[in-house]
Formats: C-alpha cells, sequence, structure tokens
C-alpha cells in the first residue's frame, strides 16, 4: 500500500485492528477511529468475521439500548436473529437490510436462532451506525426490514452494485433514511473497473475482499478503509483474479458535532448522561421474550466530541 499522496484522491487509509469477541467471532472496527470519527452521517462501521461458529455456540448479543442513531445490519453469509422493544421479531439472512431507527430509544438484541445451533455456522457481514439529524434525534423508533429483492441493482460491464440505503447510480433504496447518504454493496470482476460519483461531499470505500488498484493511489487488500477527498475523482479497478467486494458509503456531514458514548449518539452531551440513567434504571423498554441485558459498562470521563 502507498503512503497517501498529497495529489492523491485519497485522504485517510484506516486499517482497522480486529478483535476476538469470543468463540472466535472476530470483528474489524473502521469507524470510529483515531484517523478519522464520521463520513457523512457513519459514525460506527464494523466487519463482523468471516467466522465460523461450531455446532452449539451462536452469536449471543443480549438487549442493549440506542439513542439518536439508526443501525444497518447487512450480511454476506449466516443469519441473526433480530428482536427488539418495539415487538419486531426477524431473520435477517444474506442480502437484506435490516435498518432500526433508535430516535429517542430502542433495544435490541441480535442471536442465532436456536434451529442453527445445532450444527456449525459461518457468519460474516457488516453492522453500521448513522447519525440522525438534530431535528430527527428525538423521532419515535422505528424498524424496517427490506428483502433483497427489493434492492435496486445496478449492472454493467463485470460490475454489480446493490444500493442498499439512500441514492446512488441515479437509484434510490426502499430503505426510508432521514438525511442524504448513499451505502452500496459492490462486486467486481476480474479486470473490471468502477468510476466512483463525487455527487456527495464524503465518500469512503471499504474493500471486504479481493485487491483493487485505486491508480497512483496505489494498490489496496481486504480490511482497508479509504476516505476521499471532496470532490476527488476515483477509479477502482479489480486487478486479482477474483471479484472483489467494496463497500461505497458516506454523503453529507451532520451540520452539528455528535458525541458517542457506548451505543449511545447525540448532538448532546446533557442527553447521552440522561440515556445512561434511564439505562441504569431500567427505564428503557423491554424486549418481549429476552430476560437478560448487558449491563451499562464503567465509562469514565465525558462523551467523546465528533468530528
Amino acid at each position: 500500500m502507498s503512503d497517501i499522496l498529497p495529489d492523491g484522491a485519497l485522504s485517510t487509509v484506516i486499517v482497522p485492528p480486529t478483535r476476538d469477541l469470543g468463540d472466535n467471532f472476530t470483528v474489524r472496527r473502521a469507524l470510529p477511529s483515531a484517523q478519522r470519527r464520521m463520513v457523512g452521517p457513519f459514525i460506527f462501521f464494523d466487519q463482523m468475521g468471516p467466522t465460523v461458529l461450531a455446532a452449539g455456540h451462536g452469536l449471543d448479543v443480549r438487549p442493549h439500548p440506542h439513542i439518536g442513531l439508526a443501525t444497518v445490519t447487512y450480511l454476506f453469509e449466516g443469519e441473526i436473529m433480530h428482536r427488539d422493544s418495539l415487538g419486531s421479531l426477524q431473520p435477517i439472512r444474506p442480502g437484506e437490510v435490516n435498518w432500526m431507527t433508535a430516535g429517542r430509544g430502542i433495544v435490541h438484541s441480535e442471536r442465532t436462532a436456536p434451529e442453527l445451533r445445532r450444527q456449525e455456522v459461518r457468519i460474516s457481514g457488516l453492522q453500521c451506525w448513522v447519525a440522525l439529524p438534530r431535528a430527527h434525534e428525538e423521532t419515535d423508533p422505528a424498524f424496517a426490514h427490506i428483502g433483497a429483492g427489493e434492492l435496486p441493482v445496478e449492472q454493467g460491464e463485470g460490475i454489480e452494485a446493490r444500493v442498499i440505503a439512500g441514492s446512488f447510480f441515479g437509484k434510490t433504496s426502499p430503505v426510508q433514511t432521514l438525511s442524504p447518504l448513499f451505502y452500496v454493496d459492490v462486486q467486481l470482476q476480474p479486470g473490471a473497473s468502477l468510476p466512483v460519483s463525487v455527487e456527495y461531499s464524503e465518500r469512503a470505500i471499504y474493500l471486504v475482499s479481493g485487491q483493487v488498484d485505486l491508480g497512483r493511489d496505489g494498490v489496496f487488500e481486504p480490511g482497508r478503509m479509504m476516505v476521499l477527498k471532496e470532490g476527488a475523482h476515483l477509479v477502482v479497478k479489480n486487478i486479482g483474479n477474483m471479484p472483489a467486494r467494496l463497500m461505497l458509503l458516506g454523503g453529507e456531514p451532520m451540520s452539528e458535532a455528535r458525541y458517542i458514548t457506548w451505543n449511545f449518539v447525540s448532538s448532546s452531551a446533557e442527553r447521552i448522561e440522561q440515556a445512561k440513567e434511564d439505562w441504569r434504571n431500567r427505564k428503557f423498554p423491554e424486549v418481549p421474550d429476552e430476560t437478560e441485558f448487558i449491563p451499562l459498562p464503567d465509562i469514565q470521563g465525558k462523551p467523546v466530541h465528533y468530528p
């Protein structure tokens, strides 16, 4: 990988560390990072796996709260059962979208269904948080599930791009977002190239698999987030002998800075403190058929201010 060039298209390259959360379930967190806190409204970006969970094991993320953001879960392999305090019960499978708007407060869990634990399970995918505009931070919580067949697809010479959320390639996802953004799953065949549109102020590419050439900015391996300069033109080319998979994401920046602590995002530090107190005192709504929960961790200091 080349160093960032002053006259190149990239402003930052993030190499997220890998963490093992147990049972060999690994995550790479690209946002927030020391190099970049947000890209457009995206304030959190995790790659899950790929991980093989042995028979008898599974994913068990106990009920936990959110405010001031929307979560989006998108899988490449495997299945996760989503439950939330609105009463939603929804398995999510590859190519589908779970878009959960926390607003003033929601609680959810993410688990492997009991019937899937009888066998070895492979799981991989992405989970992102999108900060909500200040006018909508305290909106009513909501949940939407969009099937893979409902998402618009752009196809070209060696290119297949699925618009997960927002608008790109002149196509708009049915997911209802509250700010201008884009989130796109792109698969490039060997030798194929893709120009990245400049229609949004902030843009990034996350390489899931394959090897790509970004011209004078260099060649990149999987597990990298490349953040583009505003208005910079860039062409991504797959130079490997296998298909490359990359996520395009970004949008317009928030008009106000954001605070983040644990699972809470807000334009107000005081609001986050209130959310912490409410969770500590079990004032959030409960998830039906769930008896466990994740306690509030011992969080030292004030909420982190982004950007």
